[in-house]
C-alpha cells in the first residue's frame, strides 16, 4: 500500500474528551469473515486499502469475527502493515470462543485473565504491538464492569492498548466503567433503520464525553437497497434469520427504502449515502462504521462524508421512518440487555 494516493479529502473527528482522531466514516471488518456468507480475504484486503486511500483511518475488528482463529485481525493487520501508524485499530474481548456456542451465541467472557489474554492475542493477529481502541463486545453480568474497565486501564497503562471502548452498554454501565478509567468510545447499532439508542444511551454518552461509534448503519444491507426476502439468503447469511427480512417485515421496510431513494434521488446521491449522510448529522461525535467487501462500495460511502442534508432532508428521513425498521434487530435471546 502506498501513500502517495491516499486522500487527504476525508474529514477527520474527535471521538471523546481523550484526543482519538479519526476519518468521519470508518470501516467495519465482520463481513469479510463471517455473517454473509462465505468470507474473501483477497476482497477484504483490497477493500481496506482502498479505504486508506481514500482517507478512512478508522479500521473495526474483532476476535469474535474469527471466530477465535483470529483470521479476521490478521486480515486487517495484512491490509494495513507498512502503514500501521496512519490507522486506528478497533478490536474487541468479551467471548468465550473455547466453549461451543449455544441458542443465545457464545458465552461471555470478560474476566481480567481473559481480557489480557485476548488482548495479548490480537496483538499478535494484528501484528502489532499497540491497539488503539480495545472494547468490551458484550456487558458481561457475571464480572464487574469495574474489574473489566480496571483491567483495560491496566492495559492501557502499559501501553498495550490506547483507548478504552464499550459495546452494546446502557447507561449504568456507561456511568460505571467510565467512573474507574475513562470510557473513550461506545459502540452500538444505529441507523435510521434502529433508533433505540437516542432516547436513553446517546444523552448519557454526551454527558460524559464518549464518542458514538455506530455499527450496522446500513441495516446490515438494507439501506444499500440491494436487498431480496430472507428466504433467497443461503443459510449462512445473517438476513436469512434477520426479523426485518420476514415476511411483512420486509414489505414495510422495502417500502421505505424506495421512499428513502426517491429522496436521494432528487439530492443526486445514493440511498446508502442518505443514510450514512443522516447519522453524520446526528453530531460531530459520531462516525459510523459501515461493513463492505467492495472497494467500489467504500468509495461510495467514504464520499457520504461530503453530503450536506438540510432541515427538509432530515424531516423527510424521520417522516418516512419516525420510529426506525419494522422487526427487531437481534431474536430475543440474543439483544443486548442495557
Amino acid at each position: 500500500m502506498t501513500q502517495q494516493n491516499k486522500s487527504k479529502n476525508l474529514p477527520k473527528r474527535t471521538l471523546g474528551t481523550q484526543g482519538l482522531q479519526v476519518g468521519a466514516i470508518g470501516l467495519g471488518t465482520m463481513g469479510m469473515t463471517m455473517a454473509y456468507g462465505a468470507g474473501d480475504e483477497p476482497g477484504g484486503i483490497s477493500t481496506i486499502r482502498r479505504a486508506y486511500e481514500l482517507g478512512v483511518t478508522f479500521f473495526d475488528t474483532a476476535e469474535l469475527y474469527g471466530m477465535g482463529t483470529g483470521s479476521n485481525e490478521q486480515l486487517v493487520g495484512r491490509a494495513v502493515k507498512g502503514v500501521r501508524d496512519d490507522v486506528v485499530l478497533a478490536t474487541k474481548f468479551g467471548f468465550d470462543m473455547s466453549a461451543p456456542p449455544n441458542a443465545e451465541g457464545f458465552a461471555l467472557n470478560s474476566r481480567p485473565e481473559h481480557i489480557r489474554e485476548v488482548t495479548e492475542n490480537s496483538l499478535r493477529h494484528l501484528g502489532t504491538d499497540y491497539i488503539d481502541v480495545l472494547y468490551q463486545h458484550r456487558v458481561d453480568p457475571d464480572v464487574p464492569i469495574e474489574d473489566v474497565a480496571g483491567t483495560v486501564g491496566e492495559l492501557i497503562a502499559a501501553g498495550k492498548v490506547r483507548y478504552f471502548g464499550l459495546s452494546e452498554a446502557g447507561p449504568d454501565i456507561i456511568r460505571r466503567a467510565h467512573a474507574v478509567h475513562p470510557v473513550s468510545v461506545l459502540q452500538t447499532e444505529y441507523s435510521v433503520f434502529e433508533r433505540a439508542v437516542e432516547t436513553e444511551v446517546l444523552p448519557v454518552v454526551r454527558e460524559l464525553g464518549i464518542g458514538f461509534v455506530p455499527y450496522s448503519p446500513l441495516g446490515r444491507g438494507f439501506l444499500t437497497g440491494a436487498v431480496k426476502p430472507a428466504a433467497e439468503y443461503p443459510e449462512d447469511d445473517m438476513r436469512s434469520w434477520d426479523d426485518r427480512w420476514q415476511p411483512g417485515n420486509y414489505e414495510k421496510n422495502l417500502t421505505a427504502i424506495r421512499q428513502l431513494t426517491a429522496l436521494a434521488d432528487a439530492k443526486g446521491i445514493t440511498v446508502t449515502q442518505l443514510a450514512l449522510a443522516w447519522l453524520l448529522a446526528q453530531g460531530d461525535d459520531i462516525v459510523p462504521i459501515p461493513g463492505t467487501r467492495s472497494p467500489q462500495r467504500v468509495a461510495e460511502n467514504a464520499a457520504a462524508a461530503h453530503v450536506t442534508l438540510t432541515a427538509q432532508d432530515l424531516a423527510r428521513v424521520q417522516e418516512i421512518l419516525p420510529q426506525g425498521s419494522a422487526g427487531s434487530r437481534y431474536p430475543k435471546a440474543m439483544m443486548p440487555a442495557w
